[in-house]
């Protein structure tokens, strides 16, 4: 096998910039078009790894404009595609057959806010970076973090194309390029393959707790234009989980006849039989929803992973040369189900102190440390602190999460003397033997489908001669100890039918790992009960491309 790192490989090129920023989602195109109004002359390019701007980018989504107001006062003339304001707001508590209509908790009142395709906003946004001078690279995946001769971050490198199954080069074969930086960005979205490497090298977490995560799996409806109603805003909680696992809905009703319909799951969910994507089959099946949905068509698919963590759960967030913007260091507002309004502030107080740090003097491989103190005294921080404790409330199951938000919210109002602690998911799972299966309904290919038709309309590709991007640290532990003990629950908890165990001719198992149908929601390195699993960049543009999603 060839390695790629020695002499004979060819050089990789190098491209030098004032700001390099990592992925193209709200929190990096906020924080390149906030620095360029500041400081127009730096040198700012983003680096995105899905195939354009938008590809990757999954949410509900509701978005509420403050950020947006600040960094773009006139979006409004400029187009912004915020085109469903929210109306009416409905919050249901589901049992199997009947649903009951709760008061709306204060945090998901939703006038004033819009309902919008996070995709479309994003490539808005990549027009207005682009129109001040940001460079943009879609279909480049920042692949390896590299550090200066004093360990300070000194910028990336993108993946090895042309790298065949076997990982020797290919005809096709080009090295990655180098992406020099004064200051790098790192703005992957929830647990990315780089920042989980900062987090080790410079001991961000140390001072935080866990995080925790949801998987949020969504999919897009037509539906017939007499059940539609543009702006209806449904959430719901209960029914189909049980009282110990955490989980919520959502369905908007955007412009056109479109419904975004969906369900999160808390990772911390503790029976390993549990599957996710049936879970959300299952929820379209229940009268309150299947009225929406029956005579209409399923027009995509797609899921992600998500910080719910809160506030006691954002790592230290600068270190020399970097620091990390968006639901990367977790800010996601979970009680409000929004956290593209904080992604985008969080790169705009991020810009605000890079600008000061170049105009110091002091950039190259300097350590940002104003960005965490603009934090502190920034709405943002003030608007996680009233909800740090909501989330975690939780972990003791649905009536004491519910009884405690409720007393939290309208008599606490946020400002209880104490803060809930979190717990990392993948320690949560109960071992098979001791958690009830679950016997989920076939699907009927009109309401519920299977895993792999899903992954179809999901637009996932991936270049099928390359290196597999989803690493087992030992191989023999797929088998030997989660499939012993767990059932092994990643055939059940990915939810893009990317693990299987398969037998041989002998009738001994086997973990097989259908890299193809990754969908890149970074669930299985985040809930695998070993942490055996490590996710990585596959080659660039690979992976799902959800379009309008």
């Amino acid at each position: 096998m060839t390695d790629l790192h020695t002499p004979e490989a060819p050089a990789r090129d190098v491209m030098a910039y004032d700001v390099v920023i990592v992925g193209a989602g709200p929190s990096g195109l906020s924080c390149a078009i906030r620095l360029k109004q500041l400081k127009p002359e730096l040198s700012v390019c983003i680096l995105e790894k899905g195939s354009e701007v938008g590809a990757h980018l999954l949410s509900g989504a509701v978005l509420e404009t403050r950020a947006l107001d600040e960094l773009i006062p006139d979006w409004k003339e400029k187009g912004a595609p915020l085109d469903t304001p929210a109306g009416e707001d409905k919050f249901l508590f589901l049992t199997e057959k009947r649903a009951f209509r709760l008061p709306t908790p204060p945090q998901m009142h939703n006038k004033g806010n819009y309902i919008i395709s996070l995709g479309v906003f994003a490539r808005w946004l990549a027009d207005q970076a682009q129109a001040l001078g940001v460079e943009i690279y879609p279909g480049f995946a920042a692949a390896e973090v590299l550090y200066d001769e004093n360990g300070a971050v000194r910028g990336v490198a993108t993946g090895d194309m042309g790298i065949g199954k076997n990982g020797e080069r290919t005809a096709a074969y080009q090295p990655g390029i180098e992406l020099h930086a004064q200051q790098t960005v790192f703005a992957e979205g929830c647990h990315g393959s780089l920042t989980k490497t900062l987090f080790k090298k410079f001991d961000l977490r140390k001072d935080c707790d866990p995080q925790t995560y949801g998987i949020g799996i969504k999919e897009l409806w037509e539906i017939p234009a007499e059940k539609h109603q543009k702006g209806l805003i449904v959430h719901t909680a209960g029914w189909p989980m049980d009282s110990m696992t955490y989980g919520g809905s959502w369905m908007y009703h955007l412009e056109g006849n479109m419904v975004s319909i969906g369900f999160v799951i808390g990772l911390d969910y503790q029976n390993p039989h549990l599957s996710p994507f049936h879970e959300f089959q299952r929820f379209k099946l229940h009268p309150a929803v299947r009225k929406y949905l029956e005579g209409g068509r399923r027009v995509s698919y797609g899921a992600r992973a998500l910080s719910e963590g809160g506030l006691q759960s954002v790592p230290k967030l600068t270190f020399a040369g970097g620091l990390l913007v968006g639901d990367t260091a977790g800010f996601l507002n979970v009680p409000k189900i929004k956290g593209n309004h904080t992604a985008m502030k969080s790169g705009m107080l991020a810009a605000e102190a890079l600008a000061e740090t170049f105009a110091a003097g002091a950039a190259q491989g300097a350590e940002c440390a104003s960005y965490t103190q603009k934090f502190k005294d920034s709405w943002l921080h003030t608007e996680l602190h009233r909800v740090r404790n909501i989330r975690p409330s939780f972990h003791k199951g649905f009536i004491a999460g519910f009884l405690y938000s409720a007393i939290d919210t309208v008599f606490l109002r946020g400002r209880a003397p104490w803060t809930l602690k979190n717990h990392a998911d993948h320690t949560q799972l109960k071992k098979a033997k001791d958690a009830p299966k679950i016997d989920y309904p076939k699907p009927d290919g009109v309401l519920t489908f299977d895993k792999l038709s899903s992954v179809f309309v999901s637009n996932t590709n991936h270049e099928e001669d390359q290196p597999c991007h989803l690493q087992l640290k030992d191989p023999s532990v797929p088998v030997r100890i989660n499939l012993a003990e767990y059932d092994e629950p990643a055939q059940r908890y990915c939810p893009a039918g990317v693990y299987e165990i398969v037998t041989n001719e002998a009738g001994e198992p086997r973990l097989q790992i259908n890299a193809q149908n990754c969908v890149h929601c970074k669930t299985c390195d985040i809930k695998d009960p070993t942490q055996n699993i490590n996710w990585v960049t596959p080659q660039g543009g690979g992976g799902p491309n959800y379009g309008s999603m």
